[in-house]
């Protein structure tokens, strides 16, 4: 359905342009979502997906094994959308801090990430509502490192910013003002909360995150903290018990159409179209998510049978193996001080896994020595590419 202008604008002077920036009504859309039958059965199968991606957990021998390089990947993968070049791989070097020639800003801003998201989840675990206060906390932890420390980490902008060219009229869009950011984002707190009305949670979810995404409160860190919105909801209104569900890959292979649909909600208010694409984006997430975690869980039995031939060691190997399932790119330190194992018996048996192609060691040194579990590497790597 074609609502026309989802909003207002106001004139505004910035660095010297006088453009019009945006101000959007408050949700729910008006008139109400047109529900389709097609639309109806995209968002049933969207449910179903996020129940079978929710029955990971009970797959998973350990799903914190699962979620420590999923959320990675969604870091990785968020941080690429706004140009950062890292890979997963640069990521995990740059955690265990033995690539002192990454690029480093990359590399921080990404594991900024990871740091902001176990931060939101822990706030939720504890009983912390899902708010403004909250959304403020994870972006200070977002941009509390690298670049983006001097963009105001924490604090909603006190000065305008536009997205796309190279000033205001230029741009491809020029958001809230800064005077109205306050009163635009206490709106959209209210409806994540189901005020004026109760919304089904799915459809909550998508609409807040277009919504973030148009305000664009922030300086910087916009992007990926919408993103991170969307697992947020879901994990706050228990949609999903474990934070499986990350979009970034479908975002990032969709990009064109996403941009695309987010301007026809603004500009046109067509919710519909952008209501499909979401929901196809969970379908295709879910569906990924769980295809992984059964290479993963394959992969494990495989190695376990491998190393199960190794005979006089393999009851060690055991031990690193699960060791090395937790941290797929582990140093031999970590490694012996998880184990207990003595530290000729692990380098006895990393000998014999790397003879076997199950680990490799990275760094080259004779000292410090980093292993990388490189098929499970492998796996969370689909979609991680560097362009």
């Amino acid at each position: 359905m074609k609502r026309g202008l989802q909003g207002h604008y106001v004139t505004i002077s910035t660095v010297g342009d006088a453009v019009g920036a945006f101000i959007p009504n408050p949700l729910p859309p008006v008139p109400p979502i047109e529900w389709s039958s097609a639309l109806r059965e995209k968002f049933d199968q969207a449910l179903l997906a996020l129940g079978r991606l929710d029955s990971v957990s009970m797959l998973l021998p350990d799903t914190s094994l699962f979620l420590y390089m999923y959320v990675r990947k969604e870091a990785v993968l968020s941080s690429m959308i706004e140009g950062t070049q890292s890979s997963l791989s640069d990521l995990l070097l740059f955690e265990y801090r033995h690539q002192p020639g990454d690029p480093l800003n990359d590399v921080q801003e990404v594991s900024n990430y990871v740091a902001a998201l176990n931060y939101g989840m822990q706030r939720l675990n504890e009983g912390f509502p899902l708010s403004l206060r909250l959304l403020k906390e994870i972006h200070a932890v977002l941009l509390s490192k690298g670049r983006g420390k001097a963009c105001d980490p924490g604090e909603f902008r006190r000065s305008q910013n536009w997205i796309g060219g190279t000033r205001p009229q230029t741009a491809a869009f020029v958001p809230t003002p800064p005077d109205q950011i306050q009163e635009c984002m206490g709106k959209l707190e209210l409806f994540l909360h189901d005020l004026p009305e109760k919304t089904p949670v799915l459809i909550k979810t998508a609409l807040a995150h277009v919504q973030f995404e148009t305000i664009h409160p922030f300086l910087d860190g916009n992007g990926r903290l919408g993103r991170l919105l969307i697992t947020l909801v879901l994990y706050s209104q228990k949609i999903l018990k474990e934070p499986l569900l990350y979009l970034s890959l479908y975002f990032k292979t969709n990009r064109k159409q996403y941009y695309q649909l987010l301007n026809e909600v603004r500009f046109a208010g067509d919710w519909e179209s952008w209501l499909e694409f979401f929901a196809d984006a969970i379908i295709d997430t879910a569906v990924q998510a769980v295809n992984t975690a059964r290479q993963l869980m394959n992969l494990a039995a495989s190695d376990e049978q491998r190393i199960k031939e190794l005979k006089r060691i393999s009851g060690s190997a055991h031990l690193i193996h699960k060791a090395i399932l937790e941290r797929p790119m582990a140093s031999s330190n970590w490694i012996r001080e998880k184990t207990r194992l003595s530290p000729a018996t692990v380098n006895a048996c990393l000998r014999e896994l790397e003879g076997i192609g199950l680990l490799k060691e990275v760094t080259g040194k004779k000292r410090n020595r980093l292993y990388s579990y490189v098929k499970y590497i492998d796996i969370m790597n689909q979609g991680v590419e560097l362009p």
